[in-house]
């Protein structure tokens, strides 16, 4: 078996810029409660082929969930596929180059600690970096976990 290839610098600046883009978006919103990255591309570890991973937590989850004006402001692309994960809906999109984007949008209640839900666990302790936490509810859920 041949080992994966290692991710070009191109693509790494690519998958910075929208994170550093959706993060740039969500601090200017006051229904954004909090912004987490998850997955391969919060611990550094990214292949050619990853995906970037967001848990949007927000005031207004219909909203974000009934348009993707959000998406197409951010320009992650077209829309490709919408999932129920329990309290999260998964929004995945994919830029031009094809890189796709996954918006995981649910409520405050997602990060909530007395107890913390198995399956928000598995996904914060696989790894999880905060990228907006204004009332520090990310904070709480990771030092539960």
């Amino acid at each position: 078996m041949n080992p994966p290839t290692a991710l070009s610098s191109e693509r790494a600046a690519e998958i910075n810029e929208v994170i550093d883009r959706i993060t740039r978006w969500a601090r200017g919103r006051e229904d954004i409660v909090g912004l987490l990255l998850v997955g391969s591309c919060a611990r550094d570890a990214a292949w050619p082929d990853s995906d970037i991973d967001v848990v949007l937590l927000t005031a207004e989850e219909s909203r974000h969930l009934l348009a993707d004006a959000c998406a197409v402001g951010l320009g992650l692309g077209g829309p490709i596929r919408t999932q129920s994960w329990g309290p999260i809906t998964e929004r995945r999109y994919a830029t031009a180059s094809g890189l796709e984007v996954e918006l995981a949008i649910g409520s405050p209640t997602w990060a909530e600690t007395d107890p913390v839900d198995a399956g928000t666990h598995r996904v914060v302790t696989d790894c999880a970096r905060v990228l907006h936490d204004p009332a520090g509810i990310l904070a709480g859920l990771l030092a539960a976990c």
